[in-house]
């Protein structure tokens, strides 16, 4: 039986070593920062922050000169008309017809250099500096965003794997338990100091806590896949930091609630798109008033210049659009309801977050004091095993007995071990809506309790 059982143990774990076959070792806080150097999501953030902080410094320069450099080749034709006025009779008398008329074909090139000064522009420059700003704040805020969507996935996938492989170790001791107690009914049976019934009851749940080693061992290999391929380890991750719990308190709920609401990158990302519909109506508002530039025109081929042109010239211009085929109140008004949404967006994220850390909170508080609870529960669960062992080698105790304590020492271990995972992932919740993800390593480090 012994034999069977390591043939399992075997099968099972084969594909898992065969896969991982040198696997990197990573306490949390290195697997976090090998995320950060290592995610995709993370690095399309960059460029987008990167993208808009370029397309912010490109306003700065509004507001100064315009200068153009244009050149025209052009093949043109002028007739000009000359009257005589008074002289009208004595050119008649030469046979000179009035109007002297002058007809003129060439092909001349034009090189012109024109420059431009806004002067006031009704506040459009000022709404698009103000708008690249909010862009740069949103994309700031969704790099954030980004880095704490990928943490938050660490911990999951990190401690899941955890969780996992405390899981496979419960399962295999349970096993290996019933493997001797069925053993041990084996024998019993063959001395006939117990029924075929009582040994037929070890068999069944042998063979059911086989097939829960099996299932924990799937679990395992999708827990590695899942952590591997988030930190982009193809020979997977072997997890140093264990399930943790801090038997102290958190701190009060108050607390998390106004850093959630003063530093969550949600918040920030909302406030940025507020800023930017405001920016909006700034530029929308703007099309309403009048422009007025300065401006300069500089010819530098005189010779074949048109009789119109000037060879240089300098002034003021006003420019009012009178008629636009967009109504432009309407699109006023639609700006502001833009900002009118994007500020009933942020109240509604507001309370949508501090409903998130009062629930985080919770969850993590009961998982501490179920852990507690947990560690009486788990020390009377093995003196249980014992005793019933004891009892049933004395013919004191049957062989359900002994099932059931050997099931309830393992189903112990694992509800210890799920409530310090429940604790970590509704800590890493909590710090999430708080802003302060990145702190996880540190409340990791300070914990006082861990499963191993």
């Amino acid at each position: 039986m012994r034999v069977w059982l390591a043939a399992v143990v075997g099968v099972c774990a084969g594909p898992a070593v065969a896969q991982d076959a040198a696997p990197v070792a990573l306490d949390y806080r290195a697997a976090q920062q090998r995320l950060l150097e290592r995610s995709d999501a993370i690095a399309a953030s960059d460029a987008n922050l990167r993208g808009k902080a370029l397309q912010a410094g490109a306003t700065r320069s509004l507001g100064r000169p315009e200068v153009d450099v244009e050149a025209q080749l052009l093949d043109y034709q002028k007739t000009l008309y000359l009257p005589f006025g008074s002289l009208a009779p004595v050119a008649q008398s030469f046979g000179i017809e009035d109007p002297l008329r002058f007809r003129r074909r060439e092909t001349a090139v034009r090189p012109i250099v024109t420059a431009t000064l806004p002067f006031y522009t009704g506040g459009q420059m000022a709404g698009v500096k103000a708008g690249a700003r909010a862009q740069l704040d949103q994309a700031r805020a969704e790099r954030q965003v980004a880095v704490d969507k990928a943490l938050l996935q660490l911990a999951q996938a990190y401690y899941g794997q955890q969780l996992a492989e405390q899981a496979l170790g419960v399962r295999r001791d349970v096993l290996a338990g019933l493997e001797r107690h069925l053993s041990d009914a084996v024998k019993l049976e063959r001395e006939q100091f117990i029924s075929r019934a009582q040994r037929l009851q070890a068999q069944v749940a042998r063979d059911d806590a086989a097939r829960a080693f099996e299932t924990a061992a799937s679990d395992l290999a999708s827990a590695n896949a899942a952590l591997a391929g988030l930190l982009r380890a193809p020979d997977g991750v072997r997890p140093l930091t264990p399930l943790f719990v801090d038997a102290r308190a958190l701190p009060p709920l108050e607390t998390f609630t106004a850093r959630a609401l003063d530093t969550h990158p949600e918040i920030g990302r909302l406030r940025a798109l507020e800023a930017q519909a405001e920016a909006g109506v700034m530029i929308e508002e703007s099309k309403r008033r009048p422009t007025l530039y300065g401006f300069g025109q500089y010819n530098f081929d005189r010779r074949d210049s048109l009789l119109t042109d000037p060879d240089w010239s300098v002034g003021i211009g006003l420019r009012y659009k009178l008629a636009s085929g967009l109504g432009r109140n309407q699109a006023v008004a639609a700006a502001r309801q833009t900002a009118l949404q994007a500020d009933a967006g942020l109240r509604e994220a507001r309370t949508q977050i501090t409903i998130g850390v009062t629930g985080a909170w919770n969850a993590a508080e009961a998982a501490r004091k179920r852990f507690l609870l947990l560690d009486s529960a788990l020390e009377s669960a093995g003196e249980n095993l014992r005793l019933q062992r004891l009892s049933y080698r004395e013919q004191q105790a049957t062989s359900l007995d002994v099932i059931d304590a050997e099931l309830g020492l393992g189903r112990a271990r694992i509800q210890r071990a799920q409530a310090a995972h429940d604790y970590v992932l509704a800590l890493a919740q909590l710090l999430d809506l708080s802003g302060e993800i990145g702190a996880l390593p540190d409340y990791a480090a300070r914990a006082d309790r861990a499963v191993r």
